[in-house]
């Protein structure tokens, strides 16, 4: 191998003859051959010192290389072992959700050919049910929906309730050794968090898919032929296609955040935008389903619309931020508590409101009993006014 050496290289010692010309023409050097001696025998003890330091002159070049690639997969390793860790993470909570999803198939009476999707178990005042969409299961006799548990088992739920407004389907199932999903807060799930969704795609029941949250709080989309009014969904690119309808959206902790029910696509199949409902939307709607057969409607007594430049300007207001109230029901919920038409709402418990979409949003998952606090300005005085949330009757 080629060693470079980096050093500074000097002539032999020369002196001048005895026998230079004195008339200032040039003199002839001669090696002084003494001094050219001592300068060798110095220059061999100084490579000989350097041969004991380095007794392999050969390696001199190989050995950084090589201690920087033995570096280099040692770092690797490290960082594939940091991979696996978290694979296995993932392992975990796949072991932990798969015995609570279920597969269903459906046949409608109104249509020929089967509906297939998934599920998910939960347990509720001592009884178990599967989650899943409305759409999964719609039209169809007890008789003609089919359950499969993960260990094979095969089901008939004993009874059903479903609601258009949501797309959520609840069917109460009975059997032992039957293990519920733990269910989380769908609330606390931001933009970014790493999510499992899991399904029957094209009728292959259990398969799971990884991806993250990319949106919260879609809503106006178009959903075919079934309107879903209460629209506010988590968006994901964890690749959900057809089949995957009412399986789980699962966060790292196992907990599901979601129940996933459409995707957009042009061509049938996923391309990473698959949307879920909220699991905390579910929770209110299943209590309501399974304790009143339906989800009651609210009666607030008022209702509000956006600010635009002109009102803006009427009332010298600063922004068109908020919206106000535009009607109030006589003897209504929100006329008892306080509210007058022109107030100008600018939050709702604890979300701020910009436009009616923020107030519905703010709404949503408001049920019968609760209260709701709105923070009003009139006449430049701000005020908190609280409202209760009482059933809608005719």
């Amino acid at each position: 191998s080629h060693v470079a050496w980096s050093c500074e290289l000097r002539s032999p010692s020369v002196e001048t003859s005895p026998n230079a010309n004195d008339n200032g023409t040039a003199s002839v050097f001669q090696p002084n051959r003494s001094a050219n001696s001592r300068s060798t025998q110095w220059l061999m003890v100084a490579l000989t010192a350097i041969l004991a330091l380095c007794p392999s002159l050969a390696q001199a070049q190989d050995t950084p290389r090589e201690a920087s690639r033995d570096a280099e997969f040692e770092n690797l390793a490290n960082e594939i072992a940091s991979l696996e860790r978290q694979g296995h993470l993932l392992r975990r909570v796949v072991r932990l959700i798969k015995p609570s999803v279920v597969h269903i198939e459906a046949a409608s009476r109104n249509r020929s050919v089967e509906e297939a999707g998934g599920g998910v178990i939960m347990k509720m005042d001592g009884k178990y049910f599967v989650l899943t969409n409305r759409h999964v299961v719609k039209d169809s006799d007890l008789k003609s929906i089919k359950i499969k548990l993960d260990d094979g088992r095969r089901l008939h739920p004993v009874k059903s309730w479903d609601d258009p407004g949501t797309d959520i389907a609840i069917l109460q199932i009975n059997a032992d050794k039957l293990l519920a999903a733990r269910l989380g807060d769908s609330d606390k799930a931001e933009i970014g968090d790493f999510v499992l969704a899991v399904g029957s795609p094209f009728g292959l029941s259990h398969s799971v898919t990884f991806g993250i949250i990319c949106a919260k709080g879609r809503r106006d989309l178009q959903l075919g032929d079934d309107r879903v009014r209460f629209q506010d969904f988590i968006q994901t690119d964890a690749a959900i296609n057809p089949g995957n309808s009412g399986g789980p959206l699962v966060n790292i902790y196992g907990e599901v955040i979601g129940i996933n029910t459409f995707i957009f696509s042009e061509s049938g199949g996923s391309i990473g935008i698959g949307f879920a409902i909220p699991i905390d939307k579910v929770k209110k709607v299943s209590r309501e389903l399974i304790k009143y057969g339906k989800v009651r409607d609210i009666w607030f007594g008022f209702k509000v619309q956006d600010i635009n430049p002109m009102i803006a300007s009427y009332l010298n207001l600063k922004s068109v931020d908020g919206v106000i109230v535009a009607y109030i029901e006589k003897k209504g919920p929100a006329a008892e508590a306080g509210l007058k038409k022109g107030d100008i709402i600018t939050k709702i418990n604890s979300l701020k409101i910009k436009d009616e979409n923020d107030a519905e949003l703010a709404v949503r998952d408001i049920a019968v009993g609760d209260v709701i606090k709105l923070e009003v300005y009139r006449d430049k005085k701000k005020k908190t006014i609280e409202i209760d949330a009482i059933e809608y009757k005719n």
